[in-house]
């Protein structure tokens, strides 16, 4: 029996060969039937020909203009192509009193939530489930819409409550592993731990397999955690995200070698990883190597200009090693040298030491308010004031730290020295 010209499209397509697809397209669109037209643009929408697709629903339409199901095909093939104005002229057309209305209130309600406007797609859904108060799908489109709008304590109930349901409906999605997800994004890190575990006693995804480990690790079991992230590595170790929480872990076991190496291993997998930079970095200042530390906190900050806590690492090491010129080149390159007030105490000690006093008198005068109550600023500011001969303002501040420090017998012959 000869193929009519929807079938030929079809096997054209699958052969790749596009210009007689497009040719038997052509015949479609005026010779074949309602029928064909249908289920050749149900396979076009899945192949990704959706222009083609658009076309034939379209076409459909001219002959059942009020038939809902073809509006909302043609909606979902619309939004697919980035037409989202288009798409709702045919969701709105469609009748309340019509079967498929819940239907299209459903997929409003996703489009209203990607361009996040919540109020919105919430009405939608409520409206949706006063129509059909029993649909699982609409709980569970109402659970994952408070979980996008950090409403974890709604999300995890409607969640609870399909789960004791177990509707067939919804037997493709792992309940178990979205309520453990929204416990855990709520910090309820422990009751999550047992949703989680029952997601993986039926299958071992690796995502949630990552949950799990993370969650374990923000609950404070980093032997539980250390466990899921290796046996994650076992299974994908590829997953990139794996192995600073990795890495972490073996830390809290005391093990250095261990997370140096499973930076290290991160690193080989994404080199650009500024967060495993940072934590190399770390590992080596605990490992007493500052020359290694420098450099992973050179590579982080090279990776983000504005990374504060990798500039930060550096000056304290810098400064550490009197290496003073170099701390204010650091401080020059930000864009802001005023993201963080101990930029302005590592460059007043800086200006100090290369002994521009004009400069470091300004910056610790920028410093004061936010370490006025820190001893060792308070230090150094102080004894910065009394070598540049501002006696009255260095006892000030020697007093101020004799309050914090009562016993302090240098300090207290520092200000009799002043008193005189």
């Amino acid at each position: 029996m000869p193929m009519n010209p929807a079938q030929l499209m079809i096997r054209y397509i699958e052969e790749q060969n596009l210009q007689e697809a497009e040719k038997q397209f052509e015949l479609v669109k005026v010779s074949s039937s309602d029928e064909e037209k249908f289920e050749l643009a149900e396979v076009l929408s899945q192949y990704g020909f959706l222009e083609e697709a658009r076309q034939l629903f379209e076409l459909l339409l001219v002959n059942h203009p009020e038939e809902s199901e073809l509006k909302i095909l043609l909606a979902q093939t619309l939004i697919e192509m980035d037409m989202d104005e288009e798409a709702y002229h045919y969701l709105e057309s469609i009748s309340p009193e019509d079967p498929n209305y819940p239907k299209s209130l459903l997929i409003e309600a996703d489009l209203y939530e990607m361009q996040g406007l919540y109020e919105v797609s919430e009405q939608k859904l409520l409206q949706a489930k006063e129509i059909v108060a029993d649909e699982p799908i609409i709980d569970y489109a109402l659970a994952e819409l408070y979980m996008s709008q950090g409403r974890f304590l709604e999300a995890s109930r409607l969640f609870q409550l399909l789960i004791d349901a177990k509707p067939a409906s919804l037997n493709n999605i792992d309940l178990h592993a979205r309520m453990a997800e929204a416990l855990s994004a709520g910090g309820a890190f422990e009751e999550s731990l047992f949703y989680y575990e029952n997601s993986l006693a039926n299958q071992s995804d690796v995502n949630v397999l990552f949950g799990y480990g993370l969650t374990s690790y923000q609950a404070g079991l980093y032997q539980k955690a250390l466990n899921a992230f290796k046996k994650l590595k076992e299974m994908d170790p590829d997953y990139h995200s794996l192995y600073l929480y990795l890495a972490k872990c073996y830390e809290h076991e005391n093990d250095i070698k261990s997370a140096l190496e499973a930076v290290k291993f991160g690193l080989e997998l994404d080199e650009y990883n500024k967060d495993l930079h940072f934590y190399a970095g770390n590992l080596f200042l605990k490992n007493n190597n500052e020359q290694e530390a420098e450099h992973y906190f050179r590579e982080a900050l090279a990776l983000d200009p504005e990374f504060v806590m990798a500039a930060l690492n550096i000056n304290k090491l810098l400064i550490h090693q009197e290496r003073y010129e170099e701390v204010l080149e650091i401080i020059h390159m930000l864009d802001d040298g005023n993201a963080d007030p101990q930029f302005q105490w590592d460059a007043a000690v800086s200006f100090q030491h290369t002994e521009q006093y004009s400069m470091a008198l300004k910056h610790y005068e920028l410093a004061y308010n936010d370490f006025k109550h820190n001893r060792d600023f308070l230090v150094d500011y102080g004894y910065f004031l009394l070598e540049e001969g501002k006696r009255e303002e260095s006892s000030h501040l020697f007093k101020k730290l004799l309050q914090m420090e009562p016993d302090n017998e240098e300090w207290y012959e520092l200000l009799r020295s002043i008193d005189e």
